[in-house]
C-alpha cells in the first residue's frame, strides 16, 4: 500500500499492473470471486455456503434478484424474492455463474467508463450470449459455464480499459496514434499484451474450470473453449457486417462446428443480438448496450417484443378454453385438439403432431396433427419399436418431462424410420399419460421457417401438454 500523501508510482511490469487492478481498482470483484469459488469447492454444503456469500453484500443481492427473474434466466417466471428460492428455481450452478457475472458487473462499472470501456463490456456481454445459445444449442450440460467463461475471457482488456489510471489513458492515446495493431502496441507500450494480463488476472482471482482453460489456452481444441472463442468470432465477424464474407466465413465455421445449417444459425444470431441488448440493460450496462446493437435492430427487437405479448395473450386465451373445458364434461377428442392448437398457434410451432400408443406399446399412430404437408388428408403417420436402437418418439416415451432434442446431438434416434416419416429437424417431444400409464406423446418443431426453438418455447408447449395430462387424469377419474 503506498502511505498517505506519497505519490503513486505508476505501473510499469505485468504484475504491477495485475497488482493494482486485483487491490486497488476492482477489489469488490477479487473478493466475490474468489468466495464464490470457495464456496462450492464444498458440493455438499455449495449452496448453502453460496447464499451466505451473496447476502453479505446487499447490493449483489438485489442485482442478482433482479437479472434472475428476467426471461432470459427465469422463462418460467417463477417468484424470486429470496437468495433461498432463487437457488431453488435457477439451481446452484446457474446461481453461481450468475452472482459472478453480477459481481464483475458492480466492479467494472462503479469505474469511470469511457467509450473504449463501453465497447470492451459490450463486446464481452454479446460474446457471452451467443456462446451460451451455441452451447444450449449443442445439449452442452452447463450452457451457464460457458457463458461466463465467454464474459470473462477478454478480462484483461476490460479491467485495463475500465481502470481510471492515468496510465491507461495514456496507453489508450499511444494506441489510437501508433498505427499498430492493438496486441503489437501493447507490447510495444507495456511490454506484454492485455491477453497476458487477462491470463494473470484469472489466476490472482483463482479463477477455475473453463474460464481458466479459454484464458490460458485460447486455441485449445477442447470442444467448450471453442464455443467461448466462436462466441467472440461471431461478433467481430459482425463488426464486418451482417452480409460480408468474414460473416459468411463465419457462419461456415461455426455451422460446421455445430451440426447447424447457417440460415438456423443467422436467425440465432440475430435473436442472441437483441438478448444481449436487454440483458446489458437489465445489469446496468446502458452506455455499452448501445455498442451490441444499432437503433434499426433495436426498433426491431421492441416490434419483437409486442409480437411476444400477443403471443402470450393468445397462449392465455387458448389456456382459458382447455381449463373451461377440463372443468365439464370432457371430450378427449376436444381436449387433445385444443392442447395442439395451443402449441401450433399460441407457442406458434410449424409443424405439431399427437400420437396414440397402440395397446402393445410397440406402434405409435397419429391421431392429429398440424402443419404437415400430406399428399392425402387421410395420410396417417406410423412409427413402429422395430429398430435394434430406440427411436426419437419411443425414447421420448420413456421420459417423463418431456425432451428437446438435437439432430447433432441425438443423430442415434433419429433413425431411417424417423427421418422418412418426420425428418431431422430439432424438435420437442411430450409424453401424454394418465394415471401413470403412458397413452401416447406430442411432437413439435421449426421445421418449415427454421427459427431457433427457444427455452421459454419449450415451457410453454409444456405447459400445454401438462394440460392434456391433467385432462385425460380427470376424464380417467371420472369414467371409472
Amino acid at each position: 500500500m503506498t502511505p498517505t500523501g506519497t505519490a503513486q508510482k505508476p505501473p510499469q511490469t505485468l504484475d504491477e499492473w495485475t497488482e493494482l487492478l486485483r487491490v486497488q481498482e476492482m477489489p469488490i470483484f477479487s473478493n466475490t470471486a474468489h468466495n464464490i469459488y470457495a464456496a462450492l469447492d464444498d458440493r455438499h454444503k455449495g449452496a448453502i455456503e453460496l447464499a451466505t456469500v451473496i447476502l453479505q453484500d446487499p447490493n449483489l443481492t438485489a442485482k442478482l434478484l433482479k437479472v434472475g427473474s428476467s426471461p432470459y434466466y427465469n422463462p418460467s417466471k417463477q417468484k424470486m424474492s429470496t437468495v433461498s428460492r432463487a437457488i431453488v428455481v435457477l439451481g446452484a450452478e446457474v446461481i453461481r455463474e450468475l452472482t459472478l457475472a453480477c459481481s464483475f458487473f458492480e466492479a467494472m462499472l462503479s469505474s469511470t467508463n469511457k467509450d473504449r470501456a463501453n465497447r470492451e463490456i459490450a463486446l464481452a456481454l454479446h460474446a457471452a450470449v451467443q456462446a451460451k445459445d451455441l452451447a444450449l444449442s449443442m445439449g452442452d450440460t452447463s450452457p451457464e459455464e460457458v457463458f461466463i467463461a465467454a464474459l470473462l475471457h477478454n478480462i484483461g482488456h476490460i479491467a485495463f480499459w475500465c481502470s481510471g489510471n492515468p496510465q491507461s489513458k495514456k496507453v489508450h492515446e499511444l494506441i489510437e496514434k501508433s498505427g499498430l495493431n492493438n496486441r503489437e502496441a501493447e507490447k510495444k507500450i507495456l511490454g506484454f499484451t492485455l491477453q497476458d494480463l487477462g491470463k494473470k488476472l484469472s489466476k490472482s482471482w483463482c479463477l477455475s474450470g473453463l474460464i481458466e482453460e479459454a484464458i490460458a489456452k485460447p486455441d485449445s481444441a477442447e470442444r467448450r473453449v471453442q464455443m467461448v472463442q466462436l462466441g467472440h468470432q461471431i461478433c467481430a465477424a459482425l463488426k464486418s457486417g451482417k452480409d460480408s464474407e468474414a460473416m459468411q466465413a463465419c457462419l461456415a465455421k461455426v455451422a460446421e462446428f455445430s451440426g447447424l445449417p447457417p440460415a438456423t444459425l443467422k436467425a440465432k444470431i440475430d435473436k442472441n443480438t437483441l438478448e444481449a441488448v436487454h440483458i446489458a440493460r437489465q445489469f446496468g450496462a446502458n452506455d455499452a448496450s448501445k455498442f451490441i446493437s444499432t437503433e434499426a435492430i433495436i426498433a426491431k427487437f421492441e416490434d419483437a417484443e409486442e409480437e411476444k405479448a400477443d403471443k402470450k395473450q393468445l397462449q392465455f386465451q387458448i389456456l382459458q378454453d382447455i381449463s373451461s373445458h377440463i372443468s365439464g364434461q370432457i371430450d378427449l377428442n376436444g381436449l387433445f385438439e385444443m392442447v395442439l392448437e395451443g402449441i401450433h398457434r399460441g407457442v406458434e410451432m410449424d409443424r405439431t403432431l399427437f400420437m396414440l400408443l397402440s395397446p402393445d406399446k410397440q406402434t405409435l399412430n397419429e391421431k392429429f396433427s398440424l402443419g404437415w404437408h400430406k399428399i392425402a388428408l387421410d395420410q396417417k403417420i406410423r412409427i413402429y419399436n422395430s429398430e435394434p436402437s430406440a427411436n426419437l418418439l419411443f425414447h421420448a416415451l420413456q421420459q417423463q418431462e418431456g425432451v428437446w432434442l438435437f439432430p447433432q446431438q441425438h443423430h442415434e434416434l433419429y433413425t431411417a424410420q424417423i427421418r422418412q416419416h418426420i425428418g431431422e429437424y430439432e424438435c420437442f417431444v411430450f409424453p401424454v399419460y394418465a394415471e401413470k400409464k403412458t397413452v401416447g406423446l406430442i411432437y413439435c418443431d421449426h421445421s418449415i421457417h427454421g427459427l431457433p426453438l427457444t427455452r421459454e418455447d419449450f415451457i410453454a408447449a409444456k405447459h400445454f401438454a401438462k394440460q392434456a395430462h391433467i385432462g385425460l387424469t380427470l376424464y380417467c377419474m371420472k369414467n371409472h
